[in-house]
């Protein structure tokens, strides 16, 4: 495997639990014994979740950075990044928040992102 597989993987590994500790307590407050969990407590559990966010993004950015001898520069370390949290955002909130559905204009958005990885990499 190589390393610009590896590093798409913990990318996205570590945005699904980005995902979850920035918007994963807006379902908390559903759960019986979370439903009068004060708000320092969401606070602290969603650094626990982010713990783990870290725990995958830096290796994911060291390995996959040209001059530790990754595949790709800074700027395209990013627009990856930028591009899995929102397909990793999407996904979590189309499956748990029945109330949002996708719309043509979130599509184009997703066109735009694509365009903005095309030009990241163009030469």
């Amino acid at each position: 495997m190589t390393k610009s597989f590896f590093t798409i993987m913990l990318l996205v590994i570590s945005n699904v639990f980005m995902t979850i500790a920035w918007y994963g307590h807006l379902k908390f407050q559903e759960w019986g014994w979370l439903k009068k969990t004060a708000l320092w407590s969401v606070i602290l559990i969603s650094w626990g979740f982010a713990l783990f966010e870290y725990i995958f993004q830096v290796p994911a950015n060291r390995m996959g950075f040209k001059e530790n001898g990754g595949p790709f520069s800074l700027f395209q370390l990013k627009v990856i990044q930028e591009v899995i949290t929102l397909l990793v955002f999407t996904v979590f909130t189309i499956i748990f928040f029945k109330t949002e559905s996708l719309k043509w204009n979130h599509l184009a958005a997703f066109f735009c992102l694509i365009l903005a990885v095309y030009f990241v990499f163009k030469k």
